[in-house]
């Protein structure tokens, strides 16, 4: 019989905004069993929490006072059928695709080789503590199967639709591209997301028509927009060929048209919007999920795209997270993804992009995105107790900013040692990966 409570010693950061995160020394961690898993009772420090479970019969105290806990991490753009692409060479985002990527995801035709390959990157993400996010499949109805089945979490997934301006090996027709967003959202309701890989890919008939399921079955839409100016001018000059889009002056006019955007709309990158592009996205409560990993230069393995304007969104008053988007992105760990962030921003002379901003916005905002924040993202009471633990840093600092630092800028000229920083994982309070 799994006890009543758990009780985790460890040194605690539990963000609750862009400026503000809660950082408790020497704390615990007090978690109570619910039908639906264990859920955060309180948090404190250990020399008053524990006298008051002293009596308690059923309990559970685990002593981990050299680590520290912080929330799980959400990752609200990646597609996991790119695990094996994300060191090729990038020097131009649409050449990447032609020569390495889209020959890749033609083997997860494979049944057999689609399930191995879940249960490899499944183990990869818990490892790295992501236990939620926003995740692309590749065009084969069974690999947004597969990555429900083994992934560990609270994931949101979608088949990429291809029905235009692809290779043959991954087309599919306007018919087939329904048919599965209909099978697909009928199956999963809001586990599921409709997911045009982005407009020059996905006739916009095809949007309209798939739309419908999704709204209908309150299932997510997500897509791709503005990575690269490159990108930008080959979509528009595509889509002033179609009939009833002649007129259309941007990017995001086309997802507009095509009834894409929305509050359960979530649209990678979005580096080179216009003015008018932040208040079309900002009036259709449309969020923006940031890579700036896989945005950034080729030297620092990413595709080069540029910087996302965090502070004008933020203005704008649209919704943001952080994504790894493997594999665009080199590293799987949202350590990864931050100190990435952080940097690009400190040496561009950005103000504002700090380690606590960071954190809130791999963790509380995610959940956001996905409309999951009253039950996932923090360590508030009432919420699910998915965290992680990972080893303290020697001289602690008092201040979070100060911790967080410590924590995560110790391996950024290491990145690979991200994907190793995990202790331990947990999913609503049960232990689902230990290194």
């Amino acid at each position: 019989m799994l006890p009543l409570y758990k009780i985790i010693l460890c040194h605690i950061l539990n963000p609750k905004s862009d400026k503000s995160c809660e950082f408790i020394k020497n704390g615990a961690l007090v978690l109570k069993r619910s039908k639906d898993g264990y859920k955060v009772l309180e948090i404190g420090k250990e020399k008053s929490i524990l006298p008051k479970y002293n009596a308690k019969r059923s309990i559970e105290v685990m002593d981990t006072l050299g680590k520290v806990c912080m929330p799980s991490f959400f990752d609200t753009h990646f597609h996991w059928v790119q695990d094996d692409v994300r060191l090729m060479p990038k020097k131009n985002l649409l050449q990447w695709l032609i020569n390495y990527t889209w020959p890749y995801e033609a083997k997860f035709k494979d049944k057999g080789y689609s399930k191995d390959k879940a249960q490899k990157f499944a183990n990869e993400l818990v490892s790295v503590g992501t236990l939620g996010g926003a995740c692309y499949a590749s065009i084969h109805a069974h690999t947004a199967d597969d990555a429900l089945k083994y992934f560990v979490g609270d994931f949101v997934v979608g088949n990429v639709l291809m029905t235009m301006e692809s290779p043959d090996y991954l087309t599919q027709t306007k018919k087939q591209a329904i048919a599965l967003v209909k099978k697909q959202t009928e199956k999963f309701k809001n586990k599921y997301a409709l997911t045009p890989r982005f407009a020059p890919t996905t006739h916009p008939d095809v949007m309209i028509e798939s739309s419908k399921f999704a709204k209908k079955n309150k299932s997510f839409i997500q897509t791709h927009l503005s990575e690269t100016t490159n990108e930008i001018e080959y979509v528009l000059g595509l889509y002033s060929k179609i009939k009833g889009y002649e007129k259309i002056k941007t990017y995001t006019d086309i997802y507009k048209k095509a009834k894409m955007l929305g509050p359960k709309t979530i649209m990678g990158h979005g580096i080179y919007l216009s003015d008018a592009e932040l208040k079309t996205l900002s009036n259709t409560k449309t969020s923006i999920a940031h890579c700036p990993t896989s945005n950034a230069p080729v030297k620092q393995l990413g595709l080069g795209s540029g910087l996302f304007n965090f502070k004008k969104a933020e203005k704008y008053k649209i919704h943001w997270s952080l994504a790894s988007d493997i594999g665009g992105g080199p590293f799987v760990s949202m350590f990864d993804v931050m100190q990435s962030f952080v940097s690009q921003n400190a040496k561009a002379k950005v103000s504002g992009a700090t380690y606590t901003k960071a954190l809130f916005r791999a963790t509380v905002a995610g959940a956001q995105a996905l409309k999951l924040s009253k039950t996932h993202g923090s360590l508030d009471s009432g919420k699910f107790a998915n965290f992680i633990l990972v080893n303290a840093p020697k001289n602690l600092g008092d201040k979070s900013e100060e911790v967080l630092s410590q924590i995560i800028s110790k391996n950024k000229n290491k990145r690979a040692s991200y994907d190793n920083m995990v202790e331990q994982t947990f999913y609503k309070g049960e232990c689902v990966f230990i290194r």
